[in-house]
């Protein structure tokens, strides 16, 4: 029988959507080329822990931005508060690129920021979840459904691969190693109760 409500994990002062754990994704680059980085109404949202690194990194990656990049950086700072009042990236003036962005040859859009081996914004490494601030100091874990990531959660599917293993580093990095083993562990239980193995 199908459950009408989902599940929600709690890790400490975290919960987790059921959707993190048994929904299936798998970046497919192929199919989208990078979209996710020139789509959108604001930028990446930035956690202000990570506006430091931004300007301290960005000599080392901005000849791989587009120069109209570098000029909303110079005109905007490295980062802007987009209309619901979060830190996000800066956008190229009159597109929905991020100002980050870099493009290939052949128009495929890839992040400056980590071609250069430097860290990408949190929120990129997680994407497709998003992380949201609750009242009290905890947070919540969602999965973010896009139209360009339809592919995604079709190879993940096909490949058997659900969002959270596909983010096993980002989330490990973010949260550590015993949240994974956790949420793993949560995520399995779920899934086995309903039959999906």
């Amino acid at each position: 029988m199908e459950r009408q409500f989902g599940t929600i994990i709690q890790i400490g002062d975290i919960l987790v959507s059921e959707d993190v754990a048994v929904q299936f994704f798998c970046c497919d680059y192929s199919a989208c080329r990078g979209e996710c980085c020139i789509a959108g109404d604001s930028g990446a949202p930035l956690d202000e822990d990570e506006l430091p690194g931004l300007e301290r990194d960005y000599p080392s990656f901005c000849h791989r931005m587009l120069e109209a990049g570098r000029d909303a950086v110079d005109a905007n700072g490295f980062f802007e508060v987009d209309r619901d009042g979060d830190l996000v990236t800066p956008l190229v003036p009159g597109s929905e690129a991020c100002a980050y962005a870099h493009f290939t040859e052949d128009g495929a859009c890839m992040c400056a920021i980590e071609l250069c081996g430097k860290t990408k914004p949190r929120s990129c490494s997680l994407y497709p979840i998003r992380i949201t601030p609750l009242t009290g100091g905890g947070l919540a874990l969602n999965l973010h459904r896009w139209d360009i990531c339809s592919k995604a959660f079709e190879k993940g599917r096909r490949e058997g691969i659900r969002a959270y293993q596909f983010l096993r580093k980002p989330l490990t990095d973010r949260f550590g190693e015993s949240f994974y083993s956790a949420l793993d562990a949560a995520a399995r239980h779920i899934i086995e109760g309903d039959g999906e193995e």
